[in-house]
C-alpha cells in the first residue's frame, strides 16, 4: 500500500499509464495504484475526470490531474528528485516538441498499424519508417547524437513518452505481422531502446511482453469480428475502446 496522498487511477495494459508509473518509480514516489475496469468505470475516475472519462488519473492530497503529458510535467514540478525535464529553457522546449511529435504523429500512425489491415496497413507501416527516420537522425547526428538516452546519462521525459510505447513494437509486429522495427534502417534507435528496456524501473512498470502480447492479441480478434460482416459473426463482443488498444488514444 502506497501513501494515501498519492493515488494512480490507471488500466494494467496502457502505455499512458506505463508513463506515470514510471515517472513515479523513478523519483520515489509512494503511491497507492487503483486499476479501473474500463467496461465498467468506476464513480472515483467519472468524478475526477468527468471531460474525458480516461486513464491515467493523479490524484495528489485528493486534487485530479489528468492526461498522462500533463502529469507527468506535474510530476517533475512536484517532486524535484532525478528530474526528468532539462533545466536550461531551450532544452525543455526541445523535449516537449519531440514528445508532441509522438503524440501527434509517430504515436497514431503506430496505431494505425494494429488498427488495418492489408493496404491501409502497408500504408500505415510506410508512415511509422518515415517517423522513425526522423528520430533515428536526431540519435545520429542531431540534438541527442552521443547520448545514452534522449535525457541523457538519465531517462528524461522524451525517453518515458517514447519507451513506453515503443515497448511495444515488437508486440505489435507480431500481431499485426508487419516489420516495424528494422535494426539495420534505425540502429540508434534500436540501441536507445535496448538500453530502456534493460533499467529495472521500467520492467517493473511495464508488464511482461507475453502478457501484453496475449492482451493485444485478444484486443485485435475483438477488432476484427466487430469489422466483419454480420453474418459471419457468432457472438456480438464486447465493445473496444480506446483505452482498451494497446496503443490507445488513452492519455
Amino acid at each position: 500500500m502506497g501513501d494515501a496522498r498519492v493515488k494512480l487511477l490507471g488500466s494494467w495494459a496502457s502505455s499512458y499509464c506505463h508513463r506515470v508509473l514510471l515517472a513515479l518509480r523513478l523519483k520515489g514516489v509512494e503511491f497507492e495504484y487503483l486499476e479501473e475496469d474500463l467496461s465498467n468505470k468506476s464513480p472515483l475516475l467519472l468524478l475526477h475526470n468527468p471531460v474525458h472519462k480516461k486513464v491515467p488519473v493523479l490524484l495528489h492530497d485528493e486534487k485530479p490531474v489528468a492526461e498522462s503529458v500533463v502529469i507527468l510535467e506535474y510530476i517533475d514540478e512536484t517532486w524535484k528528485e532525478n528530474p526528468i525535464l532539462p533545466e536550461a529553457p531551450h532544452d525543455r522546449s526541445v523535449a516537449r516538441f519531440w514528445v508532441h511529435f509522438v503524440e501527434e504523429k509517430l504515436g497514431p500512425a503506430i496505431g494505425k498499424v494494429f488498427q488495418s489491415a492489408g493496404e491501409e496497413q502497408k500504408a500505415a507501416a510506410e508512415q511509422v519508417s518515415e517517423y522513425l527516420k526522423l528520430v533515428e537522425r536526431e540519435l545520429k547526428e542531431g540534438r541527442f547524437k552521443g547520448r545514452r538516452f534522449f535525457g541523457g546519462e538519465t531517462i528524461g521525459i522524451l525517453d518515458i513518452v517514447l519507451g513506453c510505447g515503443s515497448y511495444w513494437l515488437s508486440v505489435l509486429e507480431q500481431v499485426a505481422g508487419v516489420n516495424l522495427i528494422d535494426v539495420a534502417a534505425f540502429p540508434c534507435f534500436h540501441a536507445w531502446l535496448k538500453e530502456f528496456e534493460s533499467l529495472a524501473e521500467v520492467r517493473e512498470a511495464i508488464p511482461a511482453q507475453e502478457r501484453l502480447l496475449e492482451h493485444a492479441r485478444s484486443v485485435r480478434q475483438m477488432m476484427a469480428m466487430m469489422t466483419a460482416p454480420a453474418w459471419t459473426k457468432t457472438e456480438v463482443p464486447t465493445a473496444v475502446s480506446d483505452e482498451a488498444a494497446p496503443v490507445a488514444l488513452t492519455k
